[in-house]
Parts: structure tokens; sequence; C-alpha cells
């Protein structure tokens, strides 16, 4: 592999390289250029030199390179497919998920180059003409995460580069293809000019150095980050200290909330499907379900059964639900909050041990508030059940995190399932369904420790644009000296 910048692959500027990791089997898949700072300040000015051009670029003309580029991924499904599958554990049902997302996304981000309107406002002075224009604001930073690798990759850039930005994409090390140059290859199949977007890659932990980098340098205009809230937090600090502006969507605690009046066999299906997807290693998994008592033995009962039989594996087998976590670190972290819960008391349902690379589904319940479990996003299949005594304790219990990405309710009254998520400290709550669920043109993004601004085709002009106010006097004025 290649980094690419400018329109051209390239090796990083140190030589350097590492390698990338299958993490069922820990093969090496490739070789890829370590790069460093130097490579993103050449990626900055590759994206600089090539603004002045794409932003003036008719928007028919991004138009038609984004829907090129939605049928060359359609082309090359199988292919990106199993990149996915080896680069990041995917089974073939998120598979399936992430290419259909993206493929619309794409769709309606061709839609974006003609989305950046203004308006004409009326003004007090004499025949003046007062206008509000929008405008790409520059150069766009986008660093994305590896858990859902294509999705999140092509949400950083499509809506910024529709819009007549360019962009420097920063693809996380555990997924540099599926999540960062398969859209460099894509994309320059599809007609982008040379500049327009550039993929830095870098090797385990030194994503800092590029970070840095991308939020000081001062051609960058905008940032854009999705992945933990603790990387969030630090880079939001630097920004801030650059007058940049950032969108974040960072870190989960979502709750799914089941109330009395719920179909069990229905949320026992939701829960599942929401807890265990893609190993659980989604920002909007359901981290704690709150059930209320009536039906809180017959719902556990079930759950646990079909947590347990759940199939975890190889993720190329397209029976496997639950594949390897990332990597070792993963693993651990996800035995070792499970060990300290039940150390503390709680009990495991389903699950509750490695097995290889894999974690398979685990249900645990009574988790102290103190454990890291119950207090921090675990990115692992793991989920936790409380029995509440009505929809007031569980609205209580899910609003006392700090994190505020997605919810679930569940009930047999639509009515009272919209009063609850009135009341969700969520940035997106779906009534009778689980937390796992996203459109591209809807507002994504949470509130709280969950991050701000929102991703969504119909929403990034407020994010990547800049707001003009124009005028055009109608007549002279007269002036006090």
């Amino acid at each position: 592999m290649k980094q690419f910048i400018g329109g051209r692959w390239v090796a990083a500027g140190g030589g350097r390289e590492f390698d990338d990791l299958d993490p069922w089997s820990g093969a090496v898949l490739d070789r890829v250029p370590a790069g460093d700072a130097h490579d993103a300040r050449l990626a900055i000015e590759a994206a600089h030199a090539a603004f002045a051009g794409w932003k003036n670029t008719a928007p028919g003309v991004r138009q038609e390179i984004f829907l090129r580029a939605a049928d060359i991924l359609r082309r090359r499904r199988d292919e990106v497919m199993s990149w996915l599958a080896a680069e990041t554990g995917c089974g073939y049902a998120f598979g399936s998920i992430q290419l259909d997302f993206v493929i619309s996304l794409l769709r309606q981000a061709s839609g974006a180059a003609y989305a950046a309107i203004g308006q004409v406002i009326p003004s007090d002075e004499p025949d003046a003409f007062a206008m509000a224009l929008r405008h790409p604001v520059g150069v766009v930073a986008a660093i994305a995460p590896w858990n859902a690798a294509l999705v999140l990759s092509c949400r950083a850039v499509a809506a910024p580069l529709a819009l007549g930005n360019t962009v420097v994409l920063k693809p996380s090390e555990e997924s540099p293809w599926a999540g960062g140059l398969v859209w460099a290859e894509i994309f320059t199949e599809a007609g982008l000019p040379p500049g327009v977007l550039n993929v830095v890659t870098h090797a385990r932990g030194e994503a800092g150095v590029i970070g840095q980098e991308l939020v000081a340098h001062p051609w960058v205009r905008r940032l854009n980050f999705t992945g933990s809230t603790v990387t969030g937090r630090r880079l939001a600090e630097a920004a801030g200290r650059h007058l940049k502006r950032m969108v974040l969507e960072l870190g989960g605690q979502n709750p799914l909330i089941i109330l009395a009046d719920a179909d069990v066999d229905y949320a026992v299906d939701a829960a599942a499907y929401g807890s265990f997807l893609h190993q659980g290693q989604i920002c909007m998994c359901a981290r704690r379900i709150f059930v209320e008592r009536p039906i809180a033995a017959r719902f556990l009962e079930q759950f646990a059964a079909k947590t347990a039989a759940l199939p975890y594996g190889d993720p190329k087998d397209s029976a496997t639900v639950v594949g390897p976590l990332i990597n070792d670190y993963a693993l651990r972290t996800v035995e070792r909050r499970v060990g300290e819960a039940v150390a503390s008391g709680a009990r495991v349902l389903a699950g509750g041990s490695a097995r290889g690379p894999c974690y398979p589904a685990t249900l645990v319940v009574d988790v102290p508030p103190s454990c890291e479990l119950a207090r921090l996003e675990t990115f692992g299949p793991v989920v936790m059940a409380d029995i509440v005594d009505g929809p007031e304790e569980a609205l209580q219990l899910a609003n006392q995190s700090h994190y505020g990405l997605t919810a679930g309710v569940l009930t047999g009254d639509p009515e009272r399932g919209l009063a609850l998520a009135n009341r969700l400290e969520a940035g997106i709550v779906h009534v009778n369904d689980q937390p796992i669920r996203d459109e591209p043109q809807m507002p994504f993004g949470g509130v709280k420790d969950s991050g701000w601004g929102r991703f969504g085709v119909g929403f990034a002009m407020e994010e990547f644009t800049e707001m003009r106010w124009v005028t055009l006097a109608g007549q002279r004025r007269s002036f006090p000296f």
C-alpha cells in the first residue's frame, strides 16, 4: 500500500512501514506507510493548492463524480466486503449494512453540491440589496475510526467534498485500506481532481503527531472526528487554542428501555441485535438495558438463552454473529472490566470469558455503579441489564450517564414512548427500536460527553460552509465625517 497525497501514491517521507493485521488470524495483510507530521503537512499543502479549483467546480460536475463513486463501490462490493472482514473482523451482516449505507450516502451527497444556498435579507438601508451566502471553508481534516471503517470514513469526507471543500483523511491504523485508501482509489477513478482528497496513514501509537499537525496547521479550517471521548476532548482542547470548529461524534453508554407493555419476543431480538452487532464495537450499541419488573424475569431468561446461543468465530463465515475483537488490547480490556464487575458482585447470565481472539456475547446483571463496566463505554459484546420499577426510574438511571449519544425505547404505547424519548438526554432516540440505526440524511450526533455538531447530508451545510453577508448599496450614503 501507499499513501495518497496530491493525486499520487507515495511512500511515507521517512520510509517507514507497519503491518496491517487480520484480527482473526493475526496474518499480515499488507505493509502500509507509517506517515508522520511531514506527510500530513504535504497533504494539507496539496489540499490547499487544490481548493481554489475545486470550490469553483460546477455543482453538476461534483454531483457526477459522487454518482460515479457510488457505482464504482457497488461494482467492487465483494472486494470491499472481504477487506472489511480481513481488516476489522466485520461479519457479513454488518458488512452488508455498511455497503448499503455508503452507496446511499454517496448518492445523497451528490445532491449536497446544490445545497449550499443562501438567502436575500430585507435591509433598512434605502434600496440596499443584502444577501447571506454560503461558501466552502477550505481544507477539512477528517479523522475516522476503524470500527465502522467504510461508513465512518465516507461520512467524514463525503459532505465536505460535495460542498466544495478539500479534505485530508487520517484513517485508523487498524483499517488503513477499508477506512481510507479505498476512497482514494474510488474517487480517483470517479474523476476527483488531484489534491482534493488526500489520505495519510500512520503506525500504531503514532496518531498523535499527525493529529497535532492537522489541528495546528493554519490552512486547516475545520476538523471532524469520530472516536473515543478521551481523544475527542484532547482534540477539542487543541482546536480551541487555534479557534477551529470541530464536529465530534464520541462514545456512548447507550440505554435500551423496555417497558412492561412491550412485546417480549421482539424485545429479545431487538436487544440482541442492538447489543452484539459487530461484536458490540459500534458507538450506537446498547450498553445498558432497563427492563420493567413485570416482564423482567421472562425477558432475562429468553435474552440470556439467545445471547448464549449466538455463534462466534471467523468473520468470513456467514453464520458468525460475533467475530474477533479488533486487537488483543481490546480483548483484555473487556476481560478485565467484566472480571472487575464480577468480583464486585455482578452476575454473568451468558458468556463471560474469551475464546481465542473472540469474546462471546455476554449478559451481565447487578453491576455496581462504581465499576468501569457501568461508568465507561466498553467496546465489546457485553451488555448490562437492570430491573426497574417504572419508566421514571429507567429515565433517571439512563440520564445519570455523562454520555448521551443514542437510546431506544420499546413499548406497546407509541405516545408514551415519544413522551419518554423527549425526556431522554441523548442526541438520538428510537422508539420501538434498539439504538443502532442511522440514515445518511439524518442529524447524527450526541450531547454531553458524546460530542457536538451533527453529521448527516441534510445538516452538513451548517458544519462545513461559512456564512458570508454581502450587500450592494442602492444609493450613495451620507457619512458623519
